[in-house]
C-alpha cells in the first residue's frame, strides 16, 4: 500500500489537533466553537484519509474516541470494557448505507436480508439509568469516554420523563437503561429568552442547554430547563429483536421515539429517512438524522463492534447545511456591468443536499474581511435554497506560507484599469467594449443554432454573470448543481 504523502500526513496531523480541541470544547467545556456539521465534516475528512494511508491512523486520533472526559466536579463511574456505551458510525448518503449493509453482508454472510429498525436520531446527550432489583433508579451517568462517565443522578431525577422507579420489577439485581436526553424547542427559546434579559450569553443550539444543565452543580437550576427524554435501549436486553426492547422500555414506564418502527429492506430505509427529513422542522426537538439498527438482537450481537461502533447500527445523517472544504483558487469574472466577482474555486464537497465547488466571494471588502487564501480550509453553508456562501476560515488549519490574496488592478478579459466608486463596493472595469460585457456572443454560444442549451437564454445567463459563477463559455462547464441551486428561478 502506497505511503501517504507529505502533504496529507501534515494535513492530517493538523486535522487531528483541530478536531480533538473542538471536541474537548464541546464535551467538557460545554462551550462549542463551530456546528455539529462542521465537526462532523472535519472528521470525515481525518477518517478518509486513514481509511486510504492506514499509517496514519493513531491511537488517539479523534475517529478512535467516544464523547469527552470526566469532569472534575462530579463522581466517576467506571462502566468497564464490557459494558462501554459506544457510538455510531455515520453515513452521509445512500451510497454510504449501502456500503455500509455490503458490510455487514461480508461479516454475517451474503445470503442475510435482515429487517432494521429505524428511529430518529436525536441532538441530545446520552445518557445510562441503573435500575436495582426492587426498579428504583440508583445512578444516572453520561457517556463520558465511553468507559468512564459522569454520575448526575441527582440532576437526572428532576426530569419527569425519566421513571424513579420502574412499572415493573426487572429480571434480574440489575438494569441499565440507555436513552437520550433532550430539550424541546419551546424551552430552548424561552431559556434564550431569559438569558438574553439577564444580559447573560444565549446557548448556539437546544443540545448545549441539555448538556451544560446535566452539568449543574446545582439540580435546581437543572429542573429550571425543562428536559425531556426518549429511551432507546436496554443493556443485554432480553428480548429477541430491537423492536421488542422498545415495547419493554415502554412496559417499564420509558417514553420512546413514536415515529421509529420495522424496516424490512434497504428501500423501505431510504424511503424513511426520507419521511423523516421532511417531517425535521414539524418536530418539537432537533434530530439530524435516523438510526438505521438490525432488528434481530441475536444477529446484531453477532456483528460485533469495529473500533468505536457496533457493526450493526448506523446513524443515517441529513445533509449537512454547513461542511468544511478547501479552497482551490480565487478567480475573479467580470458580469455584464463591468463588476469584478471573486469566486473561490473548491473541492467539491456536499452540502445542502448538492455538490458545490465554486462559492461567490462577492467582493473585494469580503475577501479582506474573510482573509480568505488559496489553500484555507473554510466552512461553507447553504441551507435550503440558498446560494453556497462561505462562512468563515479557519484559521489552525491555514498552509504555511499562504500569502493575503491581491485583487487584480486591471479587467482579467480585457486588460483595462479597474475603478472602484466611493459611493459602493464593487470594482468594475470600465470598457464598454469588454468581451465579457457583451452577453451577446455568450448568447450565441448556447442558442439553438449553435451549443442548443435548453433552457439557458438572455436572463439567465445574465443572473449567471451577475452572481460571478460566468464570464466566459467556459465557464459553464465547470459548473455544479449546486453552485446555481440557490439562484432564482434555478
Amino acid at each position: 500500500m502506497a505511503k501517504a504523502p507529505k502533504a496529507i500526513r501534515e494535513r492530517a496531523a493538523k486535522l487531528r489537533a483541530e478536531i480533538d480541541d473542538l471536541r474537548y470544547r464541546y464535551h467538557v467545556l460545554d462551550d462549542p466553537e463551530v456546528t455539529d456539521a462542521v465537526y462532523d465534516s472535519l472528521t470525515q475528512e481525518l477518517l478518509e484519509y486513514e481509511q486510504k494511508y492506514p499509517e496514519l491512523k493513531t491511537p488517539d486520533s479523534p475517529t478512535q474516541r467516544v464523547g469527552g472526559e470526566a469532569r472534575e466536579e462530579f463522581s466517576k463511574v467506571d462502566r468497564g470494557e464490557e459494558r462501554r456505551m459506544t457510538s455510531l458510525a455515520d453515513a452521509f448518503s445512500e451510497k454510504d448505507l449501502r456500503a455500509w449493509f455490503t458490510r455487514l453482508r461480508n461479516v454475517l454472510g451474503e445470503d442475510i436480508e435482515p429487517e432494521f429498525y429505524g428511529d430518529l436520531k436525536m441532538d441530545g446527550l446520552a445518557i445510562e439509568l441503573e435500575y436495582n432489583s426492587k426498579g428504583l433508579l440508583v445512578q444516572a451517568a453520561t457517556r463520558g469516554n465511553g468507559v468512564v462517565g459522569e454520575d448526575v443522578t441527582e440532576n437526572v431525577k428532576t426530569i419527569d420523563a425519566i421513571p424513579l422507579r420502574l412499572r415493573k420489577t426487572p429480571p434480574g439485581d440489575t438494569m441499565f437503561v440507555r436513552g437520550e436526553i433532550y430539550l424541546p424547542k419551546k424551552e430552548f427559546l424561552r431559556v434564550n429568552r431569559e438569558l438574553e434579559k439577564a444580559g447573560e450569553k444565549t446557548y448556539a443550539n437546544p443540545r448545549n442547554v441539555a448538556a451544560g444543565a446535566i452539568r449543574q452543580l446545582d439540580p435546581k437550576v437543572t429542573a429550571s430547563r425543562n428536559l425531556s427524554f426518549f429511551a432507546y435501549g436496554i443493556w443485554r436486553s432480553a428480548a429477541t429483536t430491537h423492536a421488542k426492547t422498545y415495547q419493554m422500555l415502554r412496559e417499564y414506564g420509558f417514553p420512546v421515539n413514536p415515529h421509529g418502527r420495522i424496516l424490512r429492506s434497504l428501500d423501505e430505509v431510504v424511503s424513511f429517512h426520507g419521511e423523516m427529513a421532511k417531517k425535521r422542522g414539524q418536530l418539537d426537538y432537533q434530530i439530524d438524522g435516523t438510526v438505521i439498527t438490525i432488528n434481530d438482537n441475536a444477529l446484531f450481537l453477532q456483528a460485533g463492534v469495529v473500533g468505536k461502533a457496533p457493526r450493526g447500527a448506523i446513524a443515517y445523517k441529513f445533509p449537512a447545511e454547513e461542511a468544511t472544504t478547501v479552497v482551490k483558487d480565487i478567480a475573479v469574472q467580470v458580469g455584464r456591468t463591468g463588476a469584478l466577482t471573486p469566486v473561490a474555486h473548491l473541492e467539491p464537497v456536499q452540502v445542502g443536499g448538492v455538490t458545490v465547488s465554486h462559492a461567490t466571494l462577492h467582493n473585494a471588502d469580503e475577501i479582506t474581511r474573510l482573509d480568505i487564501r488559496v489553500g484555507d480550509t473554510i466552512v461553507l453553508s447553504r441551507a435550503g435554497d440558498v446560494i453556497p456562501k462561505v462562512q468563515s476560515v479557519i484559521q489552525r488549519l491555514r498552509p504555511k506560507g499562504t500569502k493575503a490574496y491581491q485583487f487584480p488592478k486591471t479587467c482579467p478579459v480585457c486588460g483595462t484599469a479597474v475603478v472602484r466608486d466611493d459611493s459602493e463596493v464593487a470594482i468594475r472595469c470600465p470598457n464598454a467594449s469588454c468581451p465579457a460585457r457583451n452577453a451577446r456572443s455568450l448568447g450565441h454560444f448556447v442558442s439553438r443554432g449553435a451549443l442548443d442549451i435548453e433552457g439557458l437564454g438572455p436572463e439567465r445567463l445574465e443572473l449567471l454573470a451577475d452572481a460571478g459563477l460566468v464570464s466566459d463559455a467556459a465557464d459553464l462547464f465547470a459548473l455544479e448543481a449546486g453552485d446555481i441551486a440557490g439562484l432564482e428561478r434555478m
